[in-house]
């Protein structure tokens, strides 16, 4: 057996006939479905355990998910953003990345076709894709890896956004009403030890909003290096708890500055405000620390444009500062392609958006 590369993979999409089940949906003589295949069942289940979700993509009548739904709810329910249609698969995946706000090159395709396999692989040059009879080499890419309480909660929190989501095409207010509604809390604070795992994933995992890449290794040898601090975000709302949706890790060996090597946040809480107000917080933390400059290590790439955008209008800007740019090079190790955005800590700062409360550990746990 080889060992396949599930680097990044952060959902798994899978064919149905021929791939879950042996037979042809549309072609059973009653309404009742073909028996799911038991060890594609466990595969499903084993890899939810590590936080990798599931998801759908069939070449079949829309009307076969329906009598799933019907009939076979244990099965349906362990599967988000289902497409079940006569459109290609390509286009499948794509509205499965949509509708779970991650990059379609996060997915890995699982389908018996070689021509379905061709096609994604063709339109979609980052999506990888698996022949059902090598599912044993992806289970094995993720035995022995760490699992975090994050990582098993994934899935549940997945389910949870499509009750938000539908709970939102059916309010009837603007988006900033129904954001309100949803009575947003984002505690922020110096990670806790049980929270290292989930920076370090966040570090590894995210790509949209992660302002330098820096490796989980560096992280944590940085995070264990005097005048070096992990802060975390975590988020709750009216439908549950999100977990910990970002991490920054904070170097004031630098006098009078706040120095962040890394930002990260969870693509669950894109569009919500929460990047921001994580960021705006470490900023008033950091002059009420005394400091007079705030920095963050930006290392532009092709998917972090949003990150790059929040920077921005927080009014940070290039500093071409040698100090800074050495503690750049220190940090990421990439200063070829790494700059250093700062600014000035006097005046006004900005301000969360009104819907979404933020307040500090401390406060929270008094």
């Amino acid at each position: 057996m080889t060992v396949f590369d599930a680097e990044g993979v952060k959902c798994v999409v899978w064919d149905l006939d021929g791939t879950l089940w042996d037979d042809v949906a549309v072609e059973t003589p009653t309404d009742e479905l073909p028996t799911p295949r038991p060890e594609m069942l466990a595969a499903i289940d084993a890899l939810a355990a590590h936080g990798v979700l599931a998801g759908i993509a069939s070449r079949s009548a829309p009307a076969v998910l329906d009598r799933l739904t019907a009939g076979r709810p244990d099965v349906r329910e362990r599967f988000l953003a289902p497409q079940v249609s006569w459109q290609d698969k390509s286009e499948s995946l794509r509205r499965i990345a949509k509708d779970l706000g991650i990059a379609v090159e996060a997915l890995l395709l699982v389908d018996d076709s070689p021509y379905e396999r061709a096609e994604v692989e063709a339109l979609l040059p980052g999506v990888r894709t698996l022949d059902p009879a090598d599912v044993p080499d992806l289970l094995a890419a993720f035995e022995g890896r760490e699992v975090t309480p994050e990582s098993r909660e994934r899935v549940r929190r997945y389910r949870t956004e499509e009750t938000r989501r539908a709970e939102g095409e059916r309010f009837e207010g603007s988006r900033e009403e129904f954001l309100r509604w949803c009575d947003m809390r984002l505690v922020v604070g110096a990670a806790t030890p049980e929270e290292i795992p989930r920076a370090l994933e966040l570090a590894a995992r995210t790509h949209r909003l992660n302002s330098s890449g820096l490796t989980p290794d560096r992280l944590r040898e940085l995070a264990a290096t005097q005048g070096h601090e992990v802060y975390t975000a975590r988020m709750a709302d009216r439908f549950g708890e999100y977990g910990v949706i970002g991490a920054a890790l904070v170097d004031r060996t630098a006098p009078a500055a706040w120095s962040v090597p890394l930002l990260a946040l969870s693509c669950r809480v894109a569009g919500r405000g929460a990047a921001a107000a994580f960021l705006f917080r470490l900023m008033e933390r950091a002059r009420e620390t005394g400091a007079e400059e705030f920095r963050v290590t930006l290392r532009p790439t092709d998917a972090n444009l949003e990150m790059r955008i929040l920077l921005r209008q927080a009014g940070l800007r290039r500093t071409d500062d040698a100090d800074t740019a050495t503690a750049t090079a220190t940090a990421t190790a990439t200063a070829a392609d790494s700059a250093v955005l700062g600014r000035a800590l006097h005046g006004d700062l900005p301000a969360p958006p009104a819907w979404l409360h933020v307040s500090d550990r401390e406060d929270a746990q008094a």
